[in-house]
């Protein structure tokens, strides 16, 4: 099986992809995993990238993980067209959309539902998977307080983290 991550630090951070490679070994799937990621971009750097076109349409994925940028998230018409683009190549395939929900900073939970109600409008919209990260983060963070999922700069994951990511991820699929 094949899995496209198309995001930017949130995915790359601690090298998350291969920890859900890892997941996924773990559960007797073998998974090949490619990422399109830059820091500090958002889904509509990659609906304008002709890299992410190319992957998308030729990459023969089983599925293909998007995240935007997180923080700030940026005005909501933005996302949701630059998702439209991408989703106008993502249905020429076989592939599987899946939405990897970001949490907000530390300090600032209130701002997750918001976060969290884009992210399931774009999923139901769009016909997507929803990786409901952000939501399983707060949760995680009250549940078990002295696991530290973020990183030394507070916005990004730690290891902690970036494998409750991958767990999710894995999870949110239909494998």
């Amino acid at each position: 099986m094949k899995t496209l991550f198309i995001g930017n630090s949130h995915t790359y951070y601690n090298d998350m992809p291969s920890m859900f490679k890892d997941v996924c070994k773990k559960n007797g799937i073998d998974m090949h995993v490619t990422m399109l990621t830059k820091g500090g971009m958002g889904l509509d750097y990659h609906a304008d990238n002709e890299q992410t076109r190319f992957n998308i349409l030729y990459g023969e994925y089983d599925y293909i993980i998007l995240q935007h940028v997180a923080h700030p998230m940026g005005e909501f018409s933005v996302m949701d067209e630059a998702l439209g683009k991408i989703m106008e190549w993502v249905r020429q395939t076989e592939s599987k959309p899946c939405l990897f929900m970001t949490w907000t900073m530390e300090g600032d939970e209130a701002s997750q539902k918001e976060m969290s109600d884009r992210y399931r409008y774009l999923a139901d919209k769009y016909g997507c998977l929803l990786a409901a990260v952000g939501d399983r983060w707060w949760e995680q963070i009250h549940k078990y307080p002295e696991i530290d999922l973020f990183a030394d700069d507070r916005r990004h994951a730690s290891d902690a983290g970036s494998m409750l990511i991958a767990k999710t991820i894995f999870e949110s699929l239909d494998l």
